[in-house]
């Protein structure tokens, strides 16, 4: 019972972080931010957002500039989901670059 609320929530924060950072471009430039999957600890103080980040030539510089937003993020979040849950998590975020390794796989196999 306790594994499947920890997995809605993660996905209700997947769900509305996504809309949030579609928006984010002030925080990045002109690149594009997807959340790909959110895992929210047990006690439900933290949540490990990863987002890939499409358009940007530094991916780490970017992923840096939308750390020091976390707080703003976290406040937007909270005005979204504060009716669903009693505690808004902390926000980390976490650079996925499985797209990049599934795209070089494929530029690999085909040389």
């Amino acid at each position: 019972m306790e594994k499947t609320r920890i997995q809605k929530i993660g996905r209700l924060i997947e769900r509305e972080m996504g809309d949030l950072l579609r928006d984010a471009t002030p925080f990045i430039g002109s690149g594009m931010i997807t959340v790909t999957k959110v895992n929210v600890t047990p006690d439900l103080q933290i949540a490990r957002v990863n987002v890939s980040i499409f358009g940007v030539p530094d991916k780490k510089a970017a992923l840096e500039q939308l750390k020091t937003h976390t707080k703003e993020l976290r406040f937007a979040l909270g005005q979204r989901i504060r009716y669903q849950v009693r505690i808004i998590p902390e926000l980390q975020f976490y650079l996925d670059d499985s797209l990049d390794y599934i795209e070089n796989i494929d530029r690999l196999l085909k040389q």
